[in-house]
């Protein structure tokens, strides 16, 4: 908790400086009716600290935590195990901070760290350059979007050709409405580009090649989504690709109630100039030394911001150096071995699923997560009695649930999981 040193002088000391008389008139602007009327009925009164912390340790008891039972949520945000040392490193004075170091010569540490992230994601992509990360997989997507209509100038509409992630596409929505651009089924000529995620919201792995024919043929771009980066330790390069954008929370960053998350964006060098965001470069000083500083860096990104690439306002460093560090530990054969890891497990997860009648498999290939489908719209009935039986289920969506495993997640546990569904079906049967 924060300790406000203030008194009733200071207050009014401030609010004269600023000329208003009280706090209520700096809300002067907001309609009456977004203003509180009076206090919230379940706020208990000012209290001491010891009241508060007592207080509060009841409402955290509430929670339940993702390591307290079997967990299969993933859909975007997955529970992966994240080594100690990199929240030990990451609190360090010179790491943390989420924002861009402006002066590079007392922020060498922190700009040494984002080239490394950069340079993580670009082998693990493909791709000839990446940015200095951004807020999240949707705001990575949207701005793959919005650089993609940059590039192909006078083309209004994305084609969407698979199963994006929903939460992905609501953002997109929000930024294509702004801009007068909408989300198509087909490729067409208007097309400034094409989206495919890789593997898709339900678990399965396209095959991009034939996305990348139909680009060519439409003189459109090519994106791809990953919402999953430890697939890229098991699942090849996307090197034909013209931009690359994701979620990478899954390296160093852990799931932490829902966020904050690390989107990724990496692209061929020849739209280096349209990427939004930051791009940290390698460089050598006066004195021949090595040294990092950020690069094709426009004055507009902070000045005029109408005529802005991106109005990304920080550039998730914390979230990047907690990638880079837990990424660093593995290295390319720790981090090949961990997708592999979660892939087997998926395959344990498959063998038990395939054996029960009454549902259906959706995939016919997949990484770490299988869709499962339901003869009625079961999937929240069947989490609620998952739930009461202390295990955290899947994704549901319709009569699908998405289910999710990781390095974590035991045999026990997927037996567990195989056990309450069987069990679920057959008292819904009778």
């Amino acid at each position: 908790m924060r300790y406000l040193a203030l008194n009733n002088k200071d207050r009014q000391s401030m609010l004269a400086k600023i000329g208003v008389k009280d706090s209520d008139e700096l809300y002067k602007d907001v309609d009456s009716k977004f203003l509180l009327k009076e206090p919230i009925a379940d706020l208990p009164k000012h209290q001491g600290e010891i009241e508060v912390e007592s207080y509060l340790r009841k409402l955290a008891k509430k929670n339940r935590a993702a390591s307290d039972q079997p967990f299969f949520l993933g859909a975007g945000c997955y529970k992966h195990h994240i080594p100690s040392a990199v929240d030990y490193i990451i609190q360090r004075s010179e790491f943390l901070t989420s924002y861009t170091p402006y002066q590079p010569e007392i922020s060498q540490g922190t700009l040494a760290t984002i080239f490394q992230f950069q340079s993580i994601i670009s082998l693990l992509t493909g791709m000839e350059v990446s940015n200095a990360s951004m807020y999240d997989g949707a705001t990575s997507t949207a701005e793959a979007c919005l650089m993609a209509m940059r590039i192909k100038k006078n083309k209004n509409k994305i084609a969407l050709l698979n199963n994006l992630h929903p939460q992905y596409i609501e953002v997109c929505n929000t930024f294509l409405n702004l801009n007068d651009a909408s989300f198509i089924d087909n490729i067409n000529d208007e097309c400034a580009a094409a989206i495919i995620q890789y593997p898709d919201f339900y678990g399965n792995i396209d095959n991009i090649e034939t996305i990348r024919e139909k680009c060519d043929k439409h003189n459109c771009l090519m994106i791809v989504v990953v919402n999953e980066i430890i697939a890229l330790g098991l699942l090849n390069p996307l090197s034909t690709a013209d931009i690359v954008v994701g979620e990478a929370s899954s390296i160093g960053v852990g799931l932490n109630f829902g966020g904050p998350l690390l989107g990724f964006f990496a692209c061929k060098k020849a739209y280096i100039r349209q990427m939004p965001g930051r791009i940290c470069g390698a460089t050598i000083d006066s004195n021949n030394k090595p040294g990092y500083v950020l690069t094709l860096n426009a004055r507009e990104q902070h000045i005029r911001r109408d005529k802005a690439t991106s109005n990304i306002c920080s550039n998730q460093g914390l979230c990047a150096t907690a990638f880079t560090i837990h990424a660093s530990l593995l290295g390319e054969i720790g981090f090949k071995k961990l997708a592999k890891i979660n892939h087997y497990k998926a395959c344990i997860l498959y063998d038990n699923l395939k054996e029960i009648k009454d549902i259906s498999i959706l995939n016919k290939n997949f990484f770490n997560e299988i869709t499962i489908q339901f003869k009625n719209h079961q999937a929240k009935e069947f989490n609620n009695y998952l739930l009461k039986n202390n295990i955290i289920g899947g994704y549901a969506i319709d009569d699908k649930m998405i289910i999710a495993v990781s390095e974590l997640t035991t045999d026990s546990d997927i037996i567990t999981l195989k056990n309450n569904l069987v069990n679920f079906l057959s008292k819904n049967e009778s």
